[in-house]
């Protein structure tokens, strides 16, 4: 007889006023190798400690994402960056002073600390303040920077309501963070930062004009 798969336990949150001790538990979780489901702007995402290697691994795993294929994090505030990147530049400075938090993930020359299994070996990191109150609460909680990758088996359509999780991902989480159907769409967009001038990877939230208008 199949086993069925392990149910997830999920805390329903406020979309705008996370309560504090359900973020500090899925914190706690986080901070000892866990991985959690919960909500960003658009789509439910999968949050582990950036830092942290076997779950960074798991996160991987967990969504048969190739390993050739980086994954982006999420941070708390800007300083944050001295640590995971090499060099800001003007470019990118202007950027975030006019998009962040939110909209806009910044591909950077990734710092020496940044686990080479983010950067997918490319030698850049995708980074990202959060827009979504739940998940810029979790970030601040954890007090690290956290994996911000879509909630989905690689490949497959992300995910805009928890109760649609795949089962057989699902069963490999820890917990969830339910916070009601998101918005879906588009997600941030997506600029390499690296060179003297902006490069667009990905149009989303933002249009490509309004960040070459930056220029």
């Amino acid at each position: 007889m199949r086993k069925k798969p392990k149910r997830l336990k999920v805390y329903k949150i406020h979309h705008e006023d996370p309560e504090p001790e359900i973020i500090q538990r899925a914190g706690t979780i986080i901070k000892r190798g866990g991985i959690i489901v919960f909500p960003t702007r658009c789509l439910y995402g999968l949050g582990a400690d950036a830092f942290n290697a076997d779950a960074v691994d798991r996160v991987f795993e967990i969504k048969r994402r190739p390993s050739q294929k980086p994954i982006l994090i999420l941070v708390e505030h800007r300083m944050q960056l001295e640590r995971l990147v090499s060099h800001v530049t003007p470019a990118a400075t202007r950027i975030m002073d006019h998009f962040w938090p939110g909209g806009v993930t910044l591909v950077f020359e990734a710092g020496l600390t940044v686990l080479r299994h983010l950067t997918a070996g490319t030698g850049k990191v995708g980074i990202r303040i959060p827009g979504h109150p739940v998940a810029a609460a979790l970030v601040s909680s954890v007090g690290r920077p956290l994996t911000g990758t879509s909630a989905n088996i690689s490949g497959e359509p992300g995910c805009q309501c928890i109760d649609d999780l795949k089962p057989q991902l699902a069963s490999q989480l820890d917990v969830g963070l339910d916070a009601g159907p998101l918005k879906g769409g588009a997600g941030s967009t997506v600029v390499d930062v690296t060179g003297d001038m902006p490069r667009i990877l990905r149009e989303g939230q933002i249009s490509e004009k309004e960040i070459l208008n930056l220029s």
